[in-house]
């Protein structure tokens, strides 16, 4: 009987650690908004301009060169 006690005592202790050290997952909105900085497109956008227009400058037609 004292056996059955303690094998039934350590597999409470088992049980209880084992669910004392489970992680925890918390879901919760950012405190701050999210931004999206969309610099990079204007930038693109403004190269591909400027691009294009020194390819006409130097166009084979053109008579700089």
């Amino acid at each position: 009987m004292t056996d059955y006690l303690i094998r039934r005592a350590l597999l409470c202790q088992v049980v209880l650690l084992a669910v004392s050290c489970t992680p925890t997952v918390r879901v919760a909105a950012p405190e701050e908004p999210i931004t999206i900085n969309l610099n990079v497109r204007i930038e693109h956008e403004i190269r591909v301009r400027v691009e294009r227009e020194l390819d006409d400058i130097f166009n084979d037609d053109s008579g700089l060169f």
